[in-house]
């Protein structure tokens, strides 16, 4: 039996239907049951947030792009400048001659092709010295973008999904320049390839790698991959080759370990007592991070004797006037006795965190 030309469209027309209902009945199911998909919808308002504060047209960005744009940093919002950071001159000179300034004067190194902005610039060295206060202080000089990349983000378990991921956050840097793709610990994320790496995982390494390489086929292009960790040799080789510049931040030496607590008192009253030389002689092997928990420390036990002054006028219950309240209220100064205090009990908590890792 022949259907007519009336019914064989009706039954198309049906089939149409049926077949975009099941489709889109599909993919919201498997969104439903997707449990990142709340924080994918939170990072997607994020981004529209981030992107109409910086004025910048989201038409046409993907919905991979939008989850990667949720880390962006506006380089004016960063807090962090030179300023902040104490005892890293040289590194910090060299900087601004191999990534800042080539990027801030393009016009002026256009002909040249020696002195192109690097694509790749590794910072290694212990924690706790500096090496993101570096990347932060870096994009703001320069004015660019900062994409503080997550590494977590980019391992989704759905798969293809993590390689769409890795060619947004290509994709959305190059809609961004000047910007900088930050990738901290980026030992865990682009380690040497084994014969053990999982198939989602090597594919992912290798178009990442495949991306980047992409970036210098562009000389317009001004995306910088940055990288900070303390494990360079479990970097992969093909990953070092894509960082010409390294810079290595090491423990700061005595001097360094003055500037910085000269930086990071300077804010602080301190007695005159203070002495800066023979407190960077007594930190011989603490990071910048060390030494500014240190302080803190010493800053918090002249509230420790405040709170106790305050305790003992309340229990004696004497009568004090406006003025001795005042007086008893201010904090005072931060002595060398706070700060040899605090010395030793970083010292002392190195030696017990030490015992730790060595237990088996």
């Amino acid at each position: 039996m022949e259907l007519n030309r009336s019914e064989f469209i009706s039954i198309v027309i049906r089939m149409t239907l049926l077949s975009t209902c099941a489709y889109f009945g599909t993919k919201w199911l498997i969104g439903q049951l997707d449990p990142t998909n709340l924080q994918k919808k939170k990072s997607k308002q994020t981004a529209f947030i981030k992107f109409k504060k910086l004025g910048l047209e989201v038409k046409n960005l993907t919905d991979h792009e939008l989850m990667i744009a949720s880390h962006l940093v506006n380089p004016n919002d960063i807090n962090v400048s030179w300023n902040n950071i104490a005892g890293l001159g040289q590194v910090i000179d060299e900087i601004k001659e191999t990534v800042i300034f080539p990027v801030q004067r393009k016009e002026l190194l256009r002909n040249s092709v020696l002195t192109k902005p690097p694509k790749g610039v590794l910072l290694y060295g212990p924690p706790g010295c500096g090496k993101t206060m570096i990347a932060k202080a870096t994009a703001r000089d320069a004015g660019m973008n900062f994409l503080y990349l997550d590494v977590s983000l980019l391992t989704d378990k759905w798969y293809g999904e993590s390689q769409k991921l890795a060619g947004a956050v290509f994709s959305l840097a190059q809609k961004l320049q000047p910007c900088i793709i930050f990738i901290d610990e980026i030992d865990s994320f682009l380690r040497s390839r084994t014969q053990n790496d999982h198939e989602a995982t090597a594919m992912m390494k290798a178009q990442f790698m495949m991306l980047w390489d992409g970036l210098s086929t562009d000389p317009d292009c001004t995306v910088i991959v940055m990288g900070a960790t303390n494990r360079p040799r479990d970097l992969d080789p093909a990953i070092l080759r894509r960082m010409p510049a390294t810079f290595e931040i090491s423990l700061p030496d005595e001097q360094q370990r003055k500037e910085i607590l000269s930086l990071v008192l300077s804010s602080e009253e301190c007695d005159r007592d203070v002495d800066l030389h023979k407190l960077a002689i007594n930190t011989s092997g603490f990071s910048g991070s060390d030494l500014q928990e240190l302080c803190r420390i010493a800053s918090l036990l002249r509230i420790r004797d405040l709170i106790k002054a305050e305790d003992l006028k309340k229990s004696a219950s004497l009568p004090v006037s406006q003025s001795s309240l005042e007086t008893s209220s201010s904090l005072r100064p931060i002595k060398m006795d706070d700060l040899v205090t605090s010395v030793a009990k970083m010292k002392a908590s190195k030696v017990m965190s030490t015992a730790q890792s060595r237990l088996p």
